[in-house]
């Protein structure tokens, strides 16, 4: 079979509140369809991949390319608009094949260690506890707002060494960049505004270091070693970004999993000891990130009998595959207690999410200290009125009011 075109509307708003049903569909039909896609610029024809085990092996096959100089061409070859298109220029690991990714891995794996993040925990906790001091018991608050959005930008900003005073103009940034609705106009100039002020933020960080991330790229004696300075940008920008709204979505997506789940909530606050491995299950059943980040096939690749052809765009929906039942017992329930628990949310292969110690840690604490202090839970709106955020990338929740006392 050469290929399968499929007429799924996968930009229709039905989709974005309820891709299960359709991704199910696809599922059973073939490993993957050629669908019109959009993340961060534009429409493009592109294959989207929904099995597990084909979403699995993909993710760490070398035929299929991340490799940002190319990238260009690729989106021209595929999009459905003839207006051109504008492309940031990346040049971090998330964006490179092997041997720069292997490099710019090697050199991020050096500062961003297992110390630096077990590091944080206090200024997680604080920050976390700080948050839901504001919360008032008994009151409706968007938890999104509240809480989810907040603890991770803090994070970030702790990480990164960004002053606190300077973390709201990231917020807005990575809005618009990550919006299915902004203009390229709007994407062009957040991406200016946040390239400008990460320069800024460089030189200040090059004349007075500290003790985050950023200063210790910085302080590299090895050539070999030193990130030039498109490669600092790039790679400061994707820890910003990754950083912060796949987490902000697990932690919104980990809280309404509970609210639809008195009794499981009350398992996790008798027996705190089940919170990680409650966690892992919640980005099992709701995957923050649906479509892994772009790929492009080097050459004609085939997955149980379908041929993708070479120079053409693939997603692999971690989402679908995550919910694949010839991989999880019961996709569609929440199981806590779930034995091999080997979801895809982070990735895997050589472009896993090496952030994920992190993003695990904050969901645990936020988690934790929700059962601790909260007895009682209660969505403060009909659950049909709870609307999932209109994008094809990210899984999320816009609001989650709730009561809590």
């Amino acid at each position: 079979m050469s290929g399968t075109s499929s007429v799924v509307d996968l930009l229709s708003p039905e989709f974005t509140q309820d891709p299960y049903t359709i991704y199910d569909d696809m599922r059973a039909e073939a490993p993957a369809h050629r669908v019109v896609a959009k993340t961060l610029t534009t429409e493009l024809h592109a294959w989207v991949v929904t099995r597990y085990e084909a979403a699995r092996s993909l993710l760490a096959d070398p035929r299929l390319s991340k490799n940002a100089t190319e990238l260009p061409r690729i989106v021209e070859r595929n999009k459905v608009s003839a207006d051109p298109v504008q492309l940031a220029n990346f040049k971090s690991m998330l964006f490179s094949d092997p041997p720069d990714h292997t490099r710019l891995r090697r050199i991020m794996g050096k500062a961003f260690t297992m110390r630096r993040v077990q590091r944080l925990r206090p200024r997680i906790e604080q920050a976390t506890d700080e948050l839901l001091d504001r919360i008032p018991p008994g009151e409706d608050v968007d938890l999104v707002t509240a809480l989810s959005l907040p603890l991770p930008i803090t994070v970030i900003g702790e990480l990164l060494g960004i002053p606190a005073d300077e973390r709201d103009d990231f917020r807005s940034w990575n809005a618009t960049l990550t919006s299915t609705t902004a203009t390229m106009q709007d994407k062009m100039q957040a991406h200016l505004a946040s390239s400008a002020y990460l320069r800024d933020f460089i030189a200040r960080k090059r004349e007075t270091p500290g003790d985050d991330l950023v200063s210790a790229l910085l302080d590299v004696d090895d050539e070999e070693q030193r990130l030039d300075e498109g490669e600092l940008l790039s790679t400061i920008f994707l820890v910003m970004n990754a950083g912060y709204e796949t987490t902000a979505s697990m932690i919104s997506n980990s809280v309404y999993a509970l609210l639809r789940d008195p009794e499981e909530r009350q398992r996790l606050r008798t027996g705190p000891d089940a919170i990680p491995a409650a966690v892992e299950e919640f980005l099992r059943y709701e995957s923050p990130l649906n479509l892994a980040t772009v790929r492009f096939t080097l050459e004609p690749v085939e997955i149980d009998g379908l041929t993708i052809p070479r120079d053409d765009i693939v997603f692999i929906s971690l989402a679908a595959a995550n919910r694949d039942a010839a991989r999880f017992g019961e996709p569609g329930a929440v199981d806590t207690g779930r034995e091999a628990n080997s979801h895809l949310a982070f990735g895997h292969g050589i472009h896993h999410c090496l952030g994920a110690p992190l993003a695990r840690m904050e969901g645990e604490i936020a988690l934790g200290r929700l059962l601790d202090r909260f007895p009682k839970w209660d969505l403060a709106v009909d659950e049909e009125a709870l609307r999932w955020r209109d994008s094809l990338q990210f899984r999320t929740l816009d609001r989650l009011p709730v009561r809590l006392s």
